[in-house]
């Protein structure tokens, strides 16, 4: 017997439907628990969801984001079903990014695209239709990732491969699916996996050397790999957008950006609500509050990204005038 359809969820109406009285039951807790928990960062929260999850028969949920964009995943998942909080943002300084670039005729690379989140997000109408391929190495996670290319029209391109310094093979190990990593033990088990680097994307045809990028790298402990593999791509109009944990007092990433690279480091302040351009790392000491998130961090050389975030930074100010004079 098939798996059940997929119960079905608005963001914008909170409209759940398709749930039987226990399913509607658990919604309710899960939403709960994400408004509750979402005051000390989620701290718990996957444990918890994951756990009622197995009182739950297995069947999808199809979260719709917006008009345009339907994002699948199993029913009581801890990582993704935060979105069934309605007052939710995940990853809000990315998709402020997202949001403000609409009219730009760029391509999004998703690297460790997870479920596809924001390919599906980036390539809906309301984000500007956007070309997007969506990276993803893990057995377990593809099939996932590629049902939500085809509930969204197959209007994004799906590769089953890791990123990293150079073309070549590694060892996928991880209990988590959304922390899964090329970066332990190679004798720790795991599956055997393609590796590309960002640049091979151009020798493969897949994308031109010239041309708009937005690259996230969500790629697990191998994000310094993954520049080194960028060198020419990030050559381009290309903002790389890489994940700071919260753990790493030493700000790896964000030193290797800054001292190692050509690119400027730009990060996102909620003190000041603008994309800082950061020239000391102590910053990220005040932004990285919590130890068991990601943070985001971006990179880049380009002058037609940088005056963008520049304009953004100028929209926003703007915004926060008028609300204070209503």
């Amino acid at each position: 017997m098939g798996q059940q359809a997929p119960i079905q969820f608005d963001r914008a109406s909170g409209t759940l439907e398709g749930a039987n009285l226990w399913e509607r039951t658990a919604a309710l807790a899960l939403m709960t628990g994400s408004k509750i928990s979402s005051h000390f960062s989620h701290m718990g929260y996957i444990a918890c969801a994951n756990l009622l999850r197995k009182t739950l028969p297995e069947r999808n949920i199809a979260i719709r984001l917006n008009p345009d964009a339907v994002f699948e995943f199993p029913y009581g998942d801890g990582y993704w079903s935060k979105l069934l909080n309605r007052s939710y943002n995940y990853e809000d300084e990315l998709e402020l990014l997202f949001a403000d670039s609409i009219d730009v005729d760029y391509t999004l690379l998703d690297c460790g695209a997870n479920y596809g989140y924001w390919s599906v997000l980036v390539s809906s109408k309301p984000f500007g239709s956007h070309k997007a391929i969506a990276i993803e190495p893990s057995g377990q996670n593809y099939p996932k990732l590629a049902n939500n290319a085809r509930v969204n029209a197959g209007r994004f391109e799906t590769l089953k491969c890791a990123i990293g310094a150079t073309r070549g093979t590694a060892r996928l190990s991880g209990t988590k699916h959304e922390a899964f990593s090329i970066a332990g033990d190679p004798s720790a088990g795991g599956e055997e996996v393609p590796v590309i680097s960002l640049d091979n994307l151009i020798d493969d045809g897949r994308i031109a050397a010239t041309g708009k990028y937005l690259i996230k790298l969500d790629v697990e402990g191998v994000e310094i790999e993954a520049i080194k593999g960028g060198a020419r791509l990030l050559q381009a109009d290309s903002v790389v957008m890489c994940e700071e944990h919260g753990s790493d007092r030493s700000h790896a990433v964000s030193r290797y950006i800054l001292e190692q690279t050509p690119l400027k480091l730009i990060v996102f302040d909620p003190r000041s609500n603008r994309m800082e351009t950061v020239t000391e790392l102590s910053i990220l000491d005040r932004i990285k509050v919590s130890t068991h998130v990601g943070y985001n961090v971006f990179g880049t050389a380009s002058a037609f990204w940088q005056d963008r975030i520049e304009a953004l930074n100028a929209k926003n100010l703007n915004a926060k005038s008028a609300r204070r004079m209503q």
